[in-house]
């Protein structure tokens, strides 16, 4: 089946300005070259993408390469995801243990297979924590964990994914670029209790009367020739430069 669009994607959501989102997330019997996740951390396939990754961006310094790659993991993973469950109240199985990932010639993340469509919810869930809490329980703790290996601490990784999740809660539920924080990133704990990763990792504030987005921990992404400034969203001053 097709739509103006081009192929059916794994969700209705991927459709219009969103049908990027087809070649980010899609069954895993489709995604021919794809590798299990447990198995590509496991199995060394993690360390041979960022060897490739800082060879052909020239990062020498192993920290920004990794989180550089993590950047373009956590965006592919949780926006399709979000838009999915926003947008069409469809729920992705998004379990690390259970999905496949591909790669660019350069190393980076270029797609995510899951096993199957998922369940369609009976109401689109506008909570963030409850729009989250599945990725959040079953995939970014294990992301997390693994990615820090290479020497980035816990926080890096956690901001890394909070900045998409942030924009893509904000483009699926109406609340505008310019602010109020969200609950889940003001909340110092879960629903379950536990302390929340993702508190103060996006804050918005009044400057010279724009409202703007700041990281709470730099992305390093400085430190790769070639990369621009995320300007006025970098946790640190001195890399704020205009865009």
């Amino acid at each position: 089946m097709t739509t103006e669009d081009g192929p059916l994607g794994l969700s209705p959501a991927f459709s219009g300005e969103h049908a990027w989102c087809r070649d980010k997330m899609m069954m895993s019997k489709e995604l021919t070259d794809g590798v299990p996740l447990p198995a590509f951390f496991r199995d060394g396939g993690f360390q041979r993408a960022i060897d490739r990754y800082a060879e052909i961006s020239g990062g020498s310094d192993r920290r920004a390469v990794v989180s550089m790659w993590s950047l373009y993991y956590f965006s592919g993973l949780s926006i399709p995801y979000l838009l999915a469950r926003r947008l069409g109240g469809q729920t992705l199985p998004v379990g690390f243990e259970e999905m496949t990932i591909a790669l660019e010639d350069n190393g980076l993340p270029r797609a995510f297979g899951v096993p199957h469509a998922g369940t369609i919810e009976s109401e689109v869930e506008t909570e963030s924590f409850t729009a989250v809490g599945s990725l959040l329980e079953t995939h970014l703790g294990e992301a997390v964990m693994r990615l820090k290996t290479c020497g980035i601490s816990a926080k890096l990784c956690w901001n890394n994914a909070a900045v998409y999740i942030d924009y893509a809660l904000r483009l699926t539920g109406g609340e505008p670029s310019g602010g109020p924080d969200l609950p889940l990133f003001v909340r110092g704990h879960l629903p379950d209790g536990g302390v929340n990763p993702f508190c103060g990792c996006v804050s918005y504030l009044d400057e010279e009367g724009e409202k703007i987005a700041r990281r709470k921990v730099c992305c390093l992404r400085y430190m790769l020739p070639g990369i621009p400034s995320c300007g006025k969203l970098c946790a640190l001053p001195s890399q704020r430069n205009p865009q």
